[in-house]
């Protein structure tokens, strides 16, 4: 097993400014954002959401999962804006994962968790994650440990940092433009505003660690 890596980005939140994007006007009509010149559709958005409130409606604690979730909208566009600067990212990088890193990646997650089914539980619980949106959850936590490692990050402020300005210099070169209904992007922090980082809190060479939360 190799050494294990933790990265903890801070998930203070960040007050909303007054400033209106051009994104969800005239410019871009039914877009929640556009990034890197591609939109990501207010529909596509609405129907992630809609799968998780689907998967968290047929858990034992439905009431729950709901109420600690009420800002759905915005933390998952948050994650799918991520994952596009995470491609930039490992494409400015030549960072790539094979299917069969991703396929070892998630039987090592399985088997963290204790099977297939408290996986899934455990990642809608404490991320808000669907079950049919785990390989994505398993895709960026593979590309993101790659790219650590390919940068020589290390257990530091200094490493932290250095990822951090990676991304941020990433996130800066797509020109994330945020529909104004769900806050604004930080560059500087590479997370919208009103949530928690989508960073995964524990960024570990060890594929088998399930990050606590988001």
């Amino acid at each position: 097993m190799h050494r294990r890596t933790a990265l903890t980005v801070s998930a203070a939140l960040l007050a909303a400014a007054p400033l209106l994007t051009a994104c969800g006007s005239d410019a871009h009509p039914g877009a929640a954002a556009v990034v890197g010149g591609e939109r990501i559709e207010v529909s596509s958005l609405q129907a992630q959401v809609e799968d998780v409130r689907d998967a968290q409606a047929a858990s034992p604690q439905s009431a729950q999962l709901v109420a600690a979730t009420g800002d759905l909208g915005r933390r998952k566009l948050n994650v799918m804006i991520f994952d596009r600067v995470v491609d930039e990212v490992a494409r400015d990088h030549g960072v790539t994962a094979t299917r069969a890193e991703l396929q070892q990646a998630r039987t090592s997650f399985v088997r963290q968790a204790g099977g297939e089914d408290r996986l899934a539980a455990v990642l809608l619980q404490e991320q808000g994650v669907a079950p049919d949106q785990i390989d994505a959850f398993v895709r960026r936590n593979v590309l993101m440990n790659k790219i650590a490692q390919k940068l020589g990050v290390t257990e530091s402020p200094e490493g932290q940092k250095k990822l951090t300005d990676v991304f941020s210099a990433a996130s800066k070169e797509l020109g994330i433009d945020v529909n104004p209904r769900y806050g604004r992007w930080d560059d500087a922090q590479v997370r919208l505003s009103d949530t928690t980082a989508p960073w995964l809190r524990q960024i570990s060479q060890d594929p088998a660690a399930v990050p606590s939360g988001a």
